[in-house]
């Protein structure tokens, strides 16, 4: 018999028939910062960034922090007395940067009792050089602590100019068995481009209030008088080398003939420059600073050695304890300053491409 309902189903097991679930309204709590949350959380995070870049500045300009970090190197750890290490390293382009930082914590450190000067360097410009042996020379005075040099692959030019700062001191210039120094020169690097622009057909057109306004142009040849002027400045701070060189090793007073052995522009092994009387002792700078040490009337039981690094920003420190910052980049001004004639103390063909270390 054919069921009373419409359309229905024989259901002999008596089961429920099936039917959709009913439809669940979920309402969102609003967030505390509303629509707007992470466009204001991402100001936050920019505000603090600004706020701890003008504390840093702050601290900075007012002398409150001078961005280096004290290291324990060697000897004592339990001892008061110091001796520092000065770092320089790398091409010397001016002397105002962390080599001057380092001067500068020598000189507020009452208990550093002697100074061991790391140099690994081919040299620099004239000024750059001049300006760090100044500084130190100033700093041996006022604190009248000794000076010992240890140098490390490359002592050259004006890295050997400045290590001249040990004055007449014994036995205080260590050379390792593998270094090389010497150079002892001046150079103004001068290149010719004229022939080049010539089979490109450019000409340099430039306006100027005199001819010597273009001494030393890329873009023509060097006439007799230009270089008779630039012999003449380098001539001038040749002799201030020689000079010294003399003051910070008085055996070639007496002897100009050994001098102008020396002031070839060679460069020389550490061996040789011993047989010269360039260097003192070969050793490495474990053994300068127990001679530092010992200058300074203390055994190494009585002193520890101390070295500087740069403070890392806090940039640094989000990006991990290896990230090394990036140096070496040219923008505009660096190559116009690039392009100016200058003097240096610098052992290479190629001074002028070479970019200064992060000291």
């Amino acid at each position: 018999m054919a069921s009373d309902q419409p359309n229905s189903l024989p259901n002999p097991r008596n089961e429920q028939p099936a039917y959709a679930p009913p439809p669940q309204i979920v309402i969102q709590q609003p967030s505390m910062f509303g629509r707007f949350g992470k466009l204001l959380l991402v100001a936050l995070g920019v505000a603090i960034l600004v706020i701890m870049g003008l504390v840093g500045s702050y601290q900075s300009y007012f002398g409150l922090n001078d961005g280096l970090q004290e290291k324990y190197h060697s000897l004592s750890k339990e001892a008061t007395k110091k001796v520092a290490i000065i770092d320089i390293s790398g091409t010397i382009l001016n002397g105002d940067g962390f080599v001057k930082k380092q001067i500068d914590r020598v000189n507020e450190d009452k208990d550093v009792v002697a100074v061991v000067l790391r140099i690994d360097s081919p040299g620099g410009t004239v000024t750059g050089a001049d300006y760090i042996y100044h500084h130190l020379r100033e700093l041996a005075k006022k604190r009248e602590i000794p000076f010992v040099v240890s140098m490390g692959s490359v002592c050259a030019s004006g890295g050997y100019y400045i290590a001249m700062a040990v004055n007449d001191e014994q036995d205080c210039i260590f050379a390792e068995p593998t270094t090389w120094t010497g150079s002892i020169g001046v150079i103004i690097p001068h290149y010719d481009l004229s022939g080049l622009l010539g089979d490109w057909n450019i000409k340099d057109d430039s306006v100027a209030s005199a001819p010597l306004k273009q001494m030393g142009s890329l873009t023509k040849p060097m006439t007799d008088e230009e270089r008779k002027l630039l012999q003449a400045l380098v001539n001038e701070s040749f002799d201030r080398f020689k000079a010294i060189v003399v003051q910070g090793r008085p055996k070639f007073k007496n002897d100009p003939q050994a001098l102008e052995a020396v002031t070839t522009g060679q460069i020389f092994t550490a061996d040789q420059a011993l047989q010269h009387g360039l260097v003192d002792k070969l050793g490495f700078i474990e053994a300068a600073i127990e001679r530092a040490a010992e200058m300074s009337g203390n055994t190494t039981d009585e002193v520890r050695c101390v070295k500087y690094k740069p403070q890392p920003s806090f940039v640094d420190a989000l990006m991990g304890a290896n990230a090394q910052p990036i140096h070496g980049s040219l923008d505009l001004a660096g190559m116009l300053d690039l392009t100016a004639p200058r003097a240096y103390y610098l052992w290479t063909w190629l001074p002028s491409l070479i970019s200064n270390s992060p000291h």
